[in-house]
C-alpha cells in the first residue's frame, strides 16, 4: 500500500514537472549532453588520432580550423577538439553527479540525525556545518592544490562534496524538525518503532524529494568549481575537461586567435549548468504548490 502511495506521488509530480517549460528544456539539453558523454567512449576507437589526450593528426602540427576530418578543428599539437569536447562532457557528469550525490547523502544523513536527535548532538553538528559553510570552496581547493600539487579527479570530487554538504543539512534539519512532531510520527513512536526505523521508514521518504532538488543545484556548482580549478591549472592533468581545454587555449596564446577552440567548451559549461538549474526550478514547482498557483495566475 505504501509503495503504491509513493508511485502515485511520483506520477503526479512527473506530470507537473513535464508540463513546465523549464523542465522540458532542461531535460532536452541534458539529453544532448548525455549523448555526448556516451559518444566519448566510442570516438577514440575510430582512430588513434581521435584519442582526446594522446591522439594527434600526423599531418597537423598547429591549431587548425574545422574540417571534415576534424569537426571543431585541432589544438596546437593536432589533437581533435571535438573528441576533447565529448570527453569533457563525460568528466563534467562524473564530477557534477558524483560530488553532488556524495554531498547530498552526507547532508541528508546529518540533517535527519541533527533534527531528530536535538540537544547537544544537534548543536554540535550544526556548529560544524556552520564552520564548513563559511569556507569558500574554490579558495580552499586552490590552497590545497598549491600545497599538494594537481589533484586526481576523484580527489576533486571528494573535496567538493565535503565542502558542499552543510547547506543541504540545514534544509533537511528544518524539514525533519517539522516532521518529527507530526501525528504519524507520534503514532509510530507509540507503536514501539525504534528511532532508526522512524528516521529511515517515515522521515527519509518525506525529505528525499527536497534532497534531490538541492542535488541539481549542487551539480551546477560542482561543474563550475571543477572548470575554474582546471582553467587555473590545478585540475587533473590526466583528464580532458572543458576547464582544461580553456586552460590550454589560454596557455598557448590562442585565446583570441582560435574561437573554434575557445567558444565550444565555454558554451558547453554554460548550457550544462543551465540545464541542471532549469531542472531544479521545475522540481521546485513540483514540491511547492504555491509556485504552481503563481504560475497559473
Amino acid at each position: 500500500m505504501r509503495k503504491n502511495h509513493y508511485i502515485m506521488r511520483f506520477q503526479k509530480g512527473w506530470k507537473i514537472f513535464i508540463k513546465n517549460p523549464l523542465g522540458k528544456t532542461g531535460l532536452f539539453i541534458l539529453f544532448v549532453f548525455l549523448i555526448m558523454a556516451f559518444a566519448s567512449f566510442f570516438v577514440p576507437h575510430i582512430g588513434p588520432m581521435y584519442d582526446p589526450m594522446t591522439g594527434t593528426d600526423p599531418n597537423i602540427k598547429v591549431s587548425t580550423y574545422p574540417s571534415l576530418s576534424h569537426w571543431l578543428g585541432t589544438d596546437n599539437v593536432g589533437r581533435d577538439l571535438f573528441a576533447q569536447l565529448l570527453e569533457g562532457a563525460k568528466v563534467a557528469f562524473i564530477v557534477g553527479l558524483s560530488s553532488a550525490f556524495i554531498s547530498i547523502v552526507i547532508g541528508t544523513a546529518i540533517g535527519m540525525i541533527s533534527g531528530y536527535a536535538g540537544g547537544i548532538i544537534d548543536i554540535l553538528l550544526m556548529r560544524i556545518a556552520d564552520i564548513i559553510m563559511v569556507m569558500p570552496s574554490l579558495v580552499i581547493l586552490l590552497i590545497l592544490a598549491s600545497i599538494f600539487g594537481q589533484f586526481n579527479i576523484w580527489i576533486i570530487v571528494f573535496i567538493i562534496a565535503i565542502l558542499r554538504w552543510p547547506a543541504v543539512s540545514r534544509i533537511i534539519r528544518s524539514q525533519t524538525l517539522s516532521l518529527k512532531h507530526r501525528p504519524f510520527i507520534e503514532a509510530s513512536r507509540v507503536a514501539g518503532a525504534s528511532n532508526i526505523r522512524i528516521i529511515f521508514r517515515h522521515i527519509m521518504p518525506n525529505v528525499l524529494p527536497l534532497a534531490f532538488l538541492y542535488m541539481t543545484f549542487r551539480v551546477t556548482s560542482a561543474i563550475l568549481v571543477e572548470a575554474a580549478l582546471s582553467f587555473l591549472g590545478f585540475g587533473d592533468p590526466s583528464q580532458v575537461s572543458w576547464g582544461m581545454m580553456l586552460q590550454w587555449v589560454w596557455k598557448t596564446g590562442h585565446m583570441f586567435q582560435a574561437p573554434y577552440w575557445l567558444i565550444p567548451p565555454g558554451v558547453c559549461i554554460s548550457l550544462l549548468t543551465l540545464a541542471f538549474y532549469m531542472l531544479g526550478r521545475a522540481m521546485d514547482e513540483v514540491l511547492d504548490p504555491r509556485l504552481r498557483k503563481e504560475g497559473q495566475a
